[in-house]
């Protein structure tokens, strides 16, 4: 059964840095993956894409065509792949049952909060049994405005209800955060979406005009809405870490319901390895720590290991062999050489 991430979020939150950085991380664990490119727009993606959107429509066609601007394009060029869908997923189903897929989608907000084209693609890969999990990117950023932050979840609440499919919050580029001031809360309050009503002094004090007043009432009701739902929480994201990374593909593999097995080179041995190695213990106040208290000396622990290793590696490769070990390194390079010019037969002694 195929698996599949579908990757939303407004413009900047980080879709295509996220598609190249998976999709690294997806082949060194030894699940073979693929991604597809979405967007209409993107005409350099920094990652190979499998299959790209713009080989069947460009935005720039369609504008000229249409007589459309930026946002209108994208939505057209959208609707016209809905209308075409079987001949683009024709192609995806050349990439193999067994290949994990990351889809980069558009940035246009609309076109997951309340156009019609994106989620019936997705209802056509849930019906052709894909197994999908909506990761929505939202930059950390915000979450240093109590303002902006209300509004990125009353988007991600809109997005959950329009999508109607297995979702996950993800405030993305952590590591950054620290670099925009002390936040009002620790970490924990952001991510778990804790009693939003202790933000509406802050929002106050954001705001001190005629005009923050007015909206006062409205942050109160938005922020009665969003706890009322109780459905939006986050993860976080840092993707140039390794424990990062792997606390985030755990809980997208809980999504889905990804088993172990076939997909995975070995079985699930790398994976499972890599879930025991790292990865933080299930404590929001460890990333907190790590991201924000304490980046500076964790950044400082880490380089300082990475030379290290890097250090041993030279070491390793300067060290003269000892004669057993040189005699070792010509009997492999001998049976590689024989294997290479007999075949494999002559290796197993046939």
């Amino acid at each position: 059964m195929p698996y599949a991430q579908l990757v939303i979020g407004p413009p900047g939150s980080g879709k295509s840095t996220y598609c190249y950085g998976m999709l690294q991380f997806l082949s060194a664990i030894g699940r073979k993956a693929s991604v597809i490119n979405l967007d209409p727009a993107n005409d350099h993606t920094n990652y190979d894409a499998a299959l790209d959107i713009r080989d069947f429509v460009t935005l720039e066609s369609v504008m000229a065509e249409e007589g459309l601007g930026p946002n209108g394009g994208i939505m057209r060029a959208m609707e016209e792949l809905e209308s075409n869908w079987d001949d683009f997923f024709e192609r995806i189903k050349k990439l193999g049952k067994h290949d994990y897929l990351v889809f980069d989608c558009p940035g246009q907000v609309e076109l997951f909060t309340h156009h019609h084209s994106l989620r019936a693609l997705f209802l056509k890969l849930q019906k052709a049994d894909y197994r999908l999990v909506v990761v929505n990117l939202i930059d950390s950023y915000y979450i240093t405005s109590a303002s902006q932050y209300i509004s990125v979840l009353l988007l991600a609440l809109r997005s959950m209800l329009q999508l109607d499919l297995p979702h996950v919050n993800v405030l993305s580029k952590i590591d950054l955060l620290s670099n925009y001031g002390p936040l009002p809360f620790n970490l924990d309050f952001y991510t778990e979406v804790q009693d939003l009503r202790y933000l509406l002094p802050v929002i106050k004090k954001e705001s001190p005009t005629l005009l923050g007043e007015k909206f006062a009432s409205l942050n109160e009701a938005i922020a009665d809405l969003i706890m009322d739902f109780g459905l939006v929480e986050f993860e976080v994201l840092a993707i140039e870490d390794k424990k990062s990374m792997i606390a985030l593909l755990s809980v997208l593999d809980k999504a889905t319901g990804y088993t172990f097995g076939a997909t995975e080179i070995g079985g699930d041995t790398v994976w499972a390895e890599a879930t025991r190695q790292g990865g933080y213990l299930g404590s929001i106040a460890d990333i907190q720590e790590r991201w924000i208290d304490n980046k500076a000396e964790y950044d400082a622990i880490e380089d300082e290991e990475r030379r290290q290793r890097m250090e041993e590696f030279e070491k390793e490769n300067k060290r003269k062999l000892t004669p057993e070990e040189e005699w070792e390194e010509e009997v492999r390079r001998w049976e590689a050489e024989q294997g290479a010019k007999f075949g494999t037969g002559f290796k197993n002694g046939i």
